[in-house]
Order: C-alpha cells, then structure tokens, then sequence
C-alpha cells in the first residue's frame, strides 16, 4: 500500500489561525499551558544558558519565561502575526531575538547549547521532521541539550 505522506503546515495555515483568534490555544490563560511551561523550564537541568535556540515560539509566553535562563535566546516561527505578538511580550527582554524562520527550510547558523521544540514536531511532514532532527543534532555542541516538549494525542490537523 501506497501511504501518502503528510505535507508540513507552512506559514498561510497559521497566519490564518492566529488571524481568527489572538491566542488560539491560550498559551497565556490556560492553567494546562502554565503547567506545561512550569514543568518544561523545570526539566532543564542547567540554571542558565549562553545560546539558545527555541522552535515554535508562537506569541512570546513561554519564551518570556525562558529568556531569564539564557544569555541568548533565538526565537523563531513560521507566523508573522504570532511573531508580533511575541516580539510586544518580549519587548523588554534584549537577550531575546525573535525572527520569522521555518525549520528546517531555514536554520540559523553556529551552536547552541539549548535548542526547545515545544508542540511543533507533529505540524512536520516526516521527511522535514528527520531533517530537522538532523540540523538540530548538528547544532548541538558537546554537553548541549535538546528538549521536546509535545502532546501526544491526535490532533486534528
């Protein structure tokens, strides 16, 4: 049997959802997600991080929490009209810089010694999930930690 592959959700699909709804997923009212990034940022065994690098940064909530751990923090999604949402959220934090890029099309160059994949990896189509594994292993430097954070139920899209 010929399965066909799932394609990766681009920009347009969440652009439009964001558009719909400021917050579709409430990251910043929803006692599931202040859970999900007080367990997240608890997981992480180090204190503080020179570079990091989170995928997925969405409007800026978990991202305004981690930035007081990093010494540098990338941030990056596919949605413009999420991004300002978080680059407002983040305004008063100059360790942090958000940028418009899709993983794994576009990867920032050097290392980091954190990289955060938080409820991205299943919007990837399998071919750009191993890529990105790949880039994001790559980017490691010895002793760097990788961590993914996601839900594991079906989603509907």
């Amino acid at each position: 049997m010929n399965e066909q592959q799932p394609n990766t959700l681009g920009p347009d699909y969440f652009d439009g959802v964001y558009r719909a709804s400021t917050d579709p997923w409430q990251f910043a009212s929803s006692p599931y997600e202040r859970e999900k990034y007080a367990a997240t940022l608890a997981a992480l065994p180090r204190p503080h991080y020179a570079r990091a690098f989170e995928i997925g940064c969405s409007i800026g909530v978990l991202t305004a929490q981690l930035a007081l751990r990093c010494g540098h923090l990338l941030s990056v999604d596919v949605s413009e009209t999420a991004l300002d949402q978080a680059r407002q959220r983040c305004a008063d934090l100059p360790q942090v810089e958000i940028k418009k890029m899709q993983v794994p099309s576009e990867f920032p160059a050097g290392e980091f010694d954190l990289i955060l994949v938080s409820e991205v990896g299943y919007y990837w189509s399998p071919p750009d999930l191993a890529r990105a594994a790949d880039q994001m292993l790559a980017a490691l430097p010895p002793g760097g930690q990788l961590l993914l954070v996601h839900w594991t139920p079906v989603v509907p899209d």
